[in-house]
């Protein structure tokens, strides 16, 4: 087994291994949003709603929570 034979079969296993990564995350998006855990279309409003001005997406409800940030 030559080098470029090598080379090839480690771009073909890594370009696999990234596509299913790449897919179990869509997947997992998915089903976290059907479930309602998150709702990933009002992260999707920063990049339009981007003013000084704007309404915060999520309002933190434990003020413990804000020392950890």
């Amino acid at each position: 087994m030559s080098m470029d034979q090598l080379s090839i079969y480690l771009y073909v296993i890594g370009s696999g291994i990234t596509v299913v990564v790449f897919y179990s995350y869509i997947v997992y998006l998915y089903r976290s949003e059907k479930r309602g855990e998150k709702d990933y279309e009002k992260y999707g409003r920063i990049a339009i709603d981007d003013e000084i001005d704007s309404t915060p997406v999520e309002t933190v409800s434990d003020p413990a929570n804000k020392n950890k940030e």
